[in-house]
């Protein structure tokens, strides 16, 4: 599709994917990225010019957002599943035209799209897999000589599930948490917002 077949704003759609997101950001300066990861994941990896707003300060501050940024604006995670939950806290806060980037940053790399890298640790997703798996399987392992190890199993599994029903990850939350997922100089709320330029719309 040639530039004049293009439309002049964003699809009135929920979600984008990586290979649009490119071609957009290249006809459209003043498209906002709003990546809804952790600090920690933000430095690891992130779609050069997005601004990082955490997705529980996010809901905490939703209002001030959606007053700030315009129509323009593109939620981006590790795989759109929390992107897809800033999308409703936003859309509750009167902001209906935030779209969220399928895939998230990996897809976006792989469309060919510019990536900022800097140390490099696993996402929360990911470690969520992980820890999940790790105790599941390490309980069953010693179910064979304490047969009440099976309890963490089941205990894990029900997590999962409420986390799966609720659309929440009480895990995810407390590995967020860790020392290992903080940043040296993570800026507060009040300052990740105020970095976004307010957009010419709501000017």
């Amino acid at each position: 599709m040639n530039n004049s077949q293009r439309p002049t704003q964003l699809p009135s759609v929920s979600t984008i994917s990586a290979k649009e997101l490119v071609e957009w950001r290249n006809q459209h300066p003043d498209v906002t990225i709003i990546d809804v990861r952790s600090p920690a994941e933000f430095e690891s990896a992130h779609i050069h010019g997005s601004y990082n707003v955490p997705l529980d300060s996010l809901a905490e501050h939703s209002t001030v957002l959606a007053d700030r940024i315009g129509p323009r604006a593109v939620l981006v995670c590790q795989s759109g599943h929390r992107a897809t939950q800033a999308q409703q806290r936003l859309a509750a806060a009167g902001l209906n035209t935030a779209t969220v980037l399928t895939g998230g940053v990996p897809a976006f790399e792989t469309a060919g799209g510019t990536v900022v890298r800097g140390a490099q640790r696993w996402g929360i997703e990911r470690q969520v897999r992980f820890t999940a798996g790790s105790l599941i399987l390490i309980s069953l392992l010693l179910a064979l000589i304490w047969p009440w190890s099976q309890v963490v199993a089941f205990g894990v599994s029900a997590g999962l599930i409420i986390a799966a029903l609720t659309d929440s990850c009480l895990m995810g939350r407390v590995l967020s948490s860790m020392p290992w997922n903080k940043v040296k100089a993570s800026p507060s709320t009040k300052e990740m917002i105020e970095s976004i330029p307010i957009a010419s719309s709501r000017l």
